[in-house]
C-alpha cells in the first residue's frame, strides 16, 4: 500500500498509529494559520494529529489529482455547524514518503474557529506527551 493509501486510511479510521512512518524526517508542514512553516517530523507528526481530533466524523475528500510528486486533495467537514472548505496539498520525496504538507482552509469564519480549536487541541497533545 504506497502513503497517499495509508494515509486515506488513517484519515477513514481517524486512527493517527503509523503517520510518523508516511514523513520524512525533515517534512515540512504548513498551516492556515501559522506564518512560518512549521520543520520535522514531530511537529508535522503533532499538528496532523490535532486535525484529525478537532475534525469529526464529517470531514471526507471531495476530489482529488494526484501525480508522482504531489497530491491535492479537497476536503470538507462541519465543526460547530460551521461547514469548512479546503485542500491539503502534498509533496512527496524520492522514496515516497511526505516531505511537505501544506493544508488551506475557507470561509474566513471555519479558519478562525479551526485557529481557537488547534491552539486548544495542540496544547493538550503538548502536555500530553512531557
Amino acid at each position: 500500500m504506497n502513503v497517499l493509501q495509508r494515509w486515506h486510511d488513517m484519515v477513514l479510521n481517524q486512527n493517527h498509529k503509523g503517520l510518523a512512518d508516511l514523513l520524512t524526517e525533515d517534512c515540512v508542514f504548513l498551516s492556515p494559520v501559522v506564518h512560518t512553516p512549521q520543520r520535522g517530523r514531530d511537529i508535522t507528526v503533532l499538528y496532523l494529529t490535532g486535525a484529525m481530533n478537532v475534525f469529526n466524523e464529517s470531514f471526507h475528500y471531495t476530489k482529488e489529482l494526484v501525480s508522482d510528486a504531489h497530491a491535492v486533495l479537497e476536503f470538507e467537514c462541519t465543526v460547530d455547524g460551521i461547514l469548512i472548505n479546503g485542500v491539503d496539498i502534498i509533496s512527496f520525496a524520492e522514496d515516497g514518503r511526505i516531505c511537505e504538507f501544506r493544508v488551506m482552509v475557507r470561509p474566513l469564519q471555519a479558519m478562525q474557529m479551526l485557529h481557537g480549536k488547534m491552539a486548544e487541541m495542540l496544547g493538550q497533545l503538548k502536555s500530553a506527551s512531557a
